[in-house]
């Protein structure tokens, strides 16, 4: 990998908080993710841009918070994005604590609305915990084709793909990790895709991304309480274009099957139609302790 944009060293201050993230061809998301990240008290961006056409790579050059890599390989050859991670967290350094997630991830968690991460760690820290396990809530409109990607300019993500579903989960553990599978993708598409995370994670020297992101290394750091979930957002009006375009790629688990079946069945439907009777429209925070998704943070700690 190499470097094309960053502050001319890869060390980090102390009081910094660092995000890692892989992008590509997300430009439409890519303001509104720095935006809510910088809101959550993240001072240094990492990220890998996959090859991206879109801009995207063009917008994060003129970030002065952004450091941008690039790879030779592609996001399947780099053990779909493991390798990347694992390099540049150990040429950052640790051990520390790190936000790592992707662009169309957006981490939320007890009043993020008006508290940053901070408060979150210190209650992972106060508890022993190393890593926050975080559902990945498929966010959706009710009305894909009125989901216009230019809203994103002006409104966060969940304010136009706003609906999630609120049941249908199930919830498992095995000797590595937390497993939780099912949502709008399981439902319309039979998709068995892992939706637990790891987006806040303390790296030292014992930290791998071994055989998946969703079973990082050490396997007994993976069990703690979730704190947090992520807001995955797939589904605007440009969906049918984003997934021919990954089905097509095959970048991802399985030379992206999943999504080559999604396309498949958009072909056989016709209009797509994500709400059913599990659909909720997202309120905040509130309504995620509620639902049980997420549980508070204890101690509140200061804010920072």
């Amino acid at each position: 990998m190499r470097c094309v944009s960053h502050h001319g060293q890869t060390s980090l201050y102390p009081d910094e908080l660092p995000l890692v993230f892989l992008t590509h061809n997300d430009a439409k998301l890519v303001p509104a993710f720095l935006s809510h990240y910088r809101q959550l008290g993240v001072t240094r961006f990492i990220c890998v841009d996959d090859v991206s056409t879109d801009g995207t790579r063009e917008f994060l050059l003129k970030q002065e918070d952004v450091d941008l890599w690039v790879s030779p390989v592609r996001y399947k050859d780099a053990r779909r994005g493991r390798a990347w991670r694992e390099t540049l967290l150990g040429l950052y350094g640790g051990p520390r604590w790190y936000v790592n997630v992707d662009s169309d991830e957006f981490l939320v968690y007890d009043r993020f609305e008006d508290r940053t991460l901070w408060p979150v760690i210190h209650g992972l820290e106060k508890a022993g915990v190393l890593r926050l396990p975080a559902p990945m809530l498929d966010m959706y409109p009710v009305d894909l084709s009125k989901a216009d990607t230019n809203l994103l300019s002006s409104r966060a993500p969940w304010e136009i793909a706003d609906h999630l579903d609120s049941s249908g989960y199930t919830l498992s553990t095995t000797k590595r990790a937390i497993s939780i599978k099912g949502g709008a993708r399981k439902r319309e598409f039979d998709a068995d895709l892992e939706l637990i995370k790891y987006p806040l994670i303390y790296w030292d020297d014992e930290c791998r991304f071994g055989p998946s992101i969703h079973q990082p290394l050490p396997y007994r750091r993976n069990f703690a309480g979730m704190m947090g979930a992520l807001l995955h957002f797939k589904f605007f009006s440009d969906y049918e274009k984003d997934i021919r375009e990954a089905a097509r790629d095959g970048q991802y688990f399985d030379n992206a099957a999943a999504y080559s079946k999604m396309t498949d069945i958009i072909a056989k439907k016709g209009t797509l139609q994500l709400q059913s009777d599990e659909s909720v429209k997202f309120t905040g925070s509130q309504q995620l302790l509620d639902l049980g998704f997420i549980t508070p943070i204890a101690p509140a700690g200061p804010r920072r």
